[in-house]
């Protein structure tokens, strides 16, 4: 996942919100310090002790309210959401529905958070599942609303108080979110949202002892120094970061499925998502046919206004995400090296005859950027390797199912991917030697609330989601009760 949209000067007590599509500014939400998060860490330790005393069922109630106060508001916090980040009107919806069945889906896990019975000699033996106290939460500014609540909601099912910080240019859906919680009856100081700088609120968080856990999502390169700090203390983590993700294309699939599957797998949220699917890998006996097939799908994607019905692809987040994203693409326009001197184009072997296929997007204010595929490039070069978190992929021809493999594997990241196939035993078969933490078949699904998501390498630590959420917000204590006379 890229890194925070811009740099922001610390000492400055204000967020700017600004709404992507139109560059106005939607509000100034203050900053919380140190000392801030500081007072909120005591009040929480306090409301988490009286929260975890509550009887399960009186816990999951609770949480059921919450999910339906949440769904009674699904239009205004997606409507906030657009105006905040940019997403279209319909990504939004499902955005506020989702943690609405978060919510839902961790109440129903309260009642069955059970330890287990385990036979030794000379007694009895159990396991208990406690909660850890107070959980941080780092939100990014992609997916605002349910990545938030992928921490939220099973850290408050299993017992936790949770402190939520959420990116500094998408604060307002978190503020409002805390707001339901407490019409709907959640204790107070039980769910706290600071906005505020990394450098100062989301240290603050990594840094104090009172936290026991932190659950970040965001680049890698922040990932590692929040983990890196969090072993310093022994705290917690879990780490969601970035993503290269393949989209494998093999000779026998349905290629006019695969090919109109395609647009959408990586300019979804106008490509900010660590699962975009940005390499294409086809198999070169079918990719003249493919990019034949993908080009038009490409062109006919409605890029415009977030809040209309029909508009399937928004603009960039920020002025610097439009700016990182521009310096990955060779168009005469558009810089031709990597971002921080990453490289971009320039110098790499293997672009003599790329091409670009592109989209359209509005011109004026906004950070627009069109859809665009680029062929012909080495499979080394920085955009077909680096995290571009833009609506940009590229498409890479293999030979045969282990090329396939090696390209799909010779990157950093391993957070999921696609293959499109009709042989069962294939499919079977490169998913396994895939080296990522989730992967579809004939689809591009990567997140369900009922299955777990989490990547390999540099991609994450950890699992998400799934029947076993609630788990990892919890202590595993053993008691041994003799029972010798």
């Amino acid at each position: 996942m890229s890194d925070a949209p811009a740099p922001l000067d610390p000492d400055v007590l204000s967020l700017e919100v600004l709404n992507p599509a139109t560059e106005e500014l939607v509000a100034l939400v203050p900053a919380a310090t140190r000392d801030e998060v500081d007072e909120a860490v005591v009040r929480a330790t306090a409301a988490q002790r009286g929260w975890a005393a509550a009887a399960p069922a009186d816990r999951a109630r609770l949480l059921r309210r919450f999910a339906s106060v949440v769904d009674d508001h699904i239009e205004e916090l997606a409507r906030l959401e657009v105006r905040e980040a940019g997403h279209t009107i319909g990504n939004a919806r499902w955005e506020a529905g989702n943690v609405r069945d978060l919510l839902e889906f961790a109440a129903g896990g309260v009642e069955r958070l059970s330890g287990r019975q385990i036979p030794v000699p000379g007694g009895l033996d159990v396991t208990f599942l406690e909660p850890l106290g107070v959980i941080g939460v780092i939100a990014p500014w992609n997916f605002p609303l349910p990545i938030a609540a992928w921490g939220l909601a099973p850290a408050l099912a299993a017992g936790n108080a949770v402190i939520l910080k959420p990116a500094e240019t998408t604060p307002l859906t978190a503020l409002r979110l805390a707001e339901l919680a407490l019409e709907a009856g959640i204790p107070e100081h039980l769910f706290q949202v600071l906005p505020g700088r990394g450098a100062v609120t989301g240290d603050a968080l990594v840094e104090h002892p009172g936290v026991a856990k932190i659950v970040f999502t965001g680049s890698t390169r922040v990932g590692k120094q929040i983990m890196a700090k969090c072993a310093d203390r022994v705290k917690r983590v879990t780490l969601e970061l970035g993503g290269k993700s393949p989209n494998i294309v093999f000779a026998d699939a349905d290629l006019e499925a695969a090919a109109a599957a395609a647009p959408m797998s990586f300019l979804d949220n106008t490509g900010q998502d660590c699962c975009a699917r940005t390499r294409i890998l086809v198999q070169r006996s079918v990719y003249d046919r493919f990019l034949d097939l993908l080009a038009p799908g490409i062109a006919s994607v409605r890029v415009g206004d977030p809040a209309d019905e029909k508009t399937q692809m928004g603009p960039l987040i920020s002025r610097t995400q439009l700016d990182r994203v521009r310096s990955y693409v060779p168009d005469g326009r558009d810089g031709l090296g990597g971002p921080d001197g990453l490289g971009g184009f320039g110098g790499q072997a293997g672009l003599d005859g790329f091409e670009v296929i592109r989209g359209t997007a509005p011109d004026g204010p906004g950070f627009w950027y069109p859809p665009t595929v680029i062929t012909g490039v080495a499979p080394t070069a920085p955009v077909a390797v680096e995290e571009v978190f833009g609506p940009v992929a590229v498409v890479l021809p293999f030979e045969d199912e282990e090329e396939a493999v090696r390209l799909a594997n010779a990157t950093e990241y391993g957070l999921s991917g696609s293959l499109w196939t009709r042989d069962v035993g294939r499919a079977i078969r490169v998913s396994r030697a895939v080296a990522a933490g989730n992967l579809s078949v004939n689809s591009h699904s990567s997140v369900r609330y009922w299955t777990p998501f989490g990547g390999y390498k540099q991609s994450g630590l950890g699992r998400e989601l799934g029947p076993d959420a609630l788990t990892a917000f919890t202590e595993t204590k053993n008691v041994f009760i003799s029972t010798e006379a």
